[in-house]
């Protein structure tokens, strides 16, 4: 078998940046991502009855694009941070 670049390249590199509780700063956020070229996706956590804090979803970026994506989102304000839950940490998802 002939070694490529490819075999070394890490796959399972993406974080956990924030939770979001509405639909609206979701929207919002997605723009101001898009706008400065910051790939994402979205994952869609099963609702829990007793939970303490509202999720409606989590938005999860590659490991490169951490600390933009952050700031950018940061960067839209209060009224906007205030709707979400930053929790940066290695997304649990294991693609292989």
């Amino acid at each position: 078998m002939q070694n490529t670049i490819f075999n070394s390249q890490k796959v399972n590199n993406e974080y956990e940046i924030c939770e979001i509780s509405s639909l609206e700063v979701k929207q919002q956020i997605e723009k101001v991502l898009l706008q400065n070229r910051i790939s994402y996706f979205i994952r869609w956590p099963k609702r829990k009855l007793f939970s303490r804090h509202k999720v409606l979803c989590v938005l999860c970026v590659n490991e490169s694009s951490r600390e933009t994506a952050e700031e950018a989102i940061k960067g839209l304000g209060s009224n906007v941070t205030d709707e979400v839950r930053f929790i940066v940490r290695k997304s649990t998802n294991d693609f292989l």
